[in-house]
């Protein structure tokens, strides 16, 4: 695993967060170790954001047309 969540991918990223959230779901922690997870945990969100947020831009720029920018949702089902 990764340290740097800067140097993860979508999928790892993801993929620790699950894992901390069960860390804290489990409850079995002291305060400062569940502290130092919640903050991980954190800055995990934050890059899985980066990059949801980088696609949606980059999706937003594949439906232009030339008449325009024609900006849909895109929905995941």
């Amino acid at each position: 695993m990764k340290d740097n969540a800067e140097d993860m991918t979508f999928e790892e990223s993801l993929k620790t967060l699950e894992q901390l959230v069960n860390e804290l779901e489990n409850g079995n922690l002291d305060l400062d170790k569940a502290i130092e997870i919640y903050e991980r945990a954190i800055v995990l969100r934050d890059r899985c954001k980066k990059i949801l947020d980088e696609c949606d831009r980059r999706v937003q720029k594949m439906i232009e047309t030339s008449e325009g920018v024609k900006k849909e949702d895109f929905i995941i089902e």
